[in-house]
């Protein structure tokens, strides 16, 4: 039987006191955000359709390297060991001989501001507050210098596509070289652009036009048209011709005759760590290291390239054992949680970079969005640790992880 009584006063405040008032509407959205699919949902309903695809697909009519790589995060089952002090968890680490907070690192990403009209200045603050490395695309909608400016202390990167025409790129390097940027990363998988059929679909175009499906949707997303049309221009920083689609960009501009003796070039002309981000094999990983790269990126450009690629996380565990410490090995694609970080750590990986992780942040919320994000990613990767009975990311190991059938 319950035997009842009246609540005492004191009892009563506790239950009745109200919970902080967030007046800042986008403050409301991301405090509720919990994970990466949460503030996707969120990018999902904020940004139009085609920005938000943009961000969102892959190549291919079933997108199947995405998803592969997704599903292959899925199938990990983690191997934890018990009854070890973490009260003190470590999550920083070294990239490239330089420190970092976290084992991860902010991906380069084409036409950031279309998703938010603060781009890659609201990223690089973020990169700079959260003591990680964030890399600039050649392909970004801010220049060198003024993301050199936004974050004079974060740690910069530099991703390169390359012309036909070498001197663009030689001009892009001197430029990167005096902005202080560490890092360069070659793109080595984009010969050519790969079939992403939601742009098509969806009529994208560089800068987006005004069509009856642009202007419709417009309605529906009133406030990213207003900043669209009332800030800077929407434009290519690194690049003069930007007339149609992505993919007519990529084809048109950027050169499919790229060989070693080009990656060789690069070594002689980039002072800082050069990275190889793309490749897809242990042969592939042995020729860049060879021609001077000082890491290898394992990368299907998150899928949106070659359909049916080799997932990057599964080519792990080979080349980190062929390349035997000549050069630092980091990976890409379908990570989406901070486990999946730690997953490709155990793995072998010396660290694992991100990009639509913070671009639903960005989409979601500029840059609050993207600290949400690295905020979200950050704790993930610190509370798998202590679940797995680690106080630091060196003593992550391959017996801490395997594959599921």
């Amino acid at each position: 039987m319950v035997h009842r009584r009246l609540p005492r006063p004191a009892e009563l405040r506790e239950l009745l006191r109200p919970a902080p008032i967030q007046l800042n509407a986008t403050d409301r959205r991301l405090t509720r955000a919990g994970s990466i699919a949460d503030l996707r949902a969120l990018a999902q309903r904020r940004a139009p359709r085609a920005v938000f695809d943009y961000t969102d697909g892959a190549a291919g009519v079933g997108e199947l390297a995405l998803r592969r790589a997704r599903e292959t995060f899925q199938r990990l089952e983690f191997h934890p060991s018990v009854l070890n002090d973490v009260s003190s968890v470590s999550t920083e680490t070294t990239i490239l001989g330089k420190p970092s907070a976290q084992p991860f690192a902010l991906a380069p990403t084409g036409f950031t501001r279309m998703m938010h009209t603060e781009g890659e200045c609201a990223v690089v603050k973020v990169a700079e507050r959260a003591g990680i490395p964030y890399a600039l695309s050649t392909m970004g909608t801010t220049t060198i210098e003024d993301m050199a400016a936004a974050g004079p202390d974060a740690r910069k990167w530099f991703q390169l596509y390359l012309w036909r025409d070498r001197a663009p790129a030689k001009d892009l390097l001197d430029r990167a070289i005096a902005s202080g940027y560490d890092t360069l990363l070659l793109t080595v998988d984009t010969p050519v652009a790969g079939a992403r059929l939601r742009d098509v679909h969806n009529g994208l175009t560089v800068p987006p036009q005004l069509t009856l499906r642009t202007f419709l949707d417009g309605a529906l997303h009133p406030r990213w048209w207003f900043d669209l049309l009332t800030t800077e221009p929407l434009a290519f920083a690194s690049l003069s011709s930007s007339e149609g689609t992505v993919a007519d960009l990529i084809d048109r501009v950027f050169d499919p005759a790229i060989t070693l003796a080009d990656l060789e070039w690069l070594r002689g002309a980039w002072p800082g760590s050069l990275v190889a981000k793309g490749v897809q094999s242990v042969t592939d990983a042995e020729r860049v290291v060879a021609a001077g790269a000082d890491a290898v990126l394992l990368s299907s450009h998150g899928g949106r390239q070659l359909d049916r690629a080799p997932v990057p996380l599964e080519l792990v565990p080979s080349v980190r054992e062929k390349l035997d410490g000549r050069a630092e090995v980091l990976v890409d694609t379908g990570i989406t949680t901070g486990a999946d970080v730690v997953a490709a750590i155990a793995l072998g990986a010396h660290a694992a970079l991100v990009g639509r992780a913070y671009l639903y942040g960005l989409m979601a919320g500029g840059e609050r969005g993207v600290a949400r994000a690295v905020r979200i990613l950050s704790d993930e990767v610190a509370r798998t640790m202590a679940l797995l009975g680690v106080t630091s990311v060196d003593q992550l190991r391959p017996a801490h992880v395997s594959f599921r059938p």
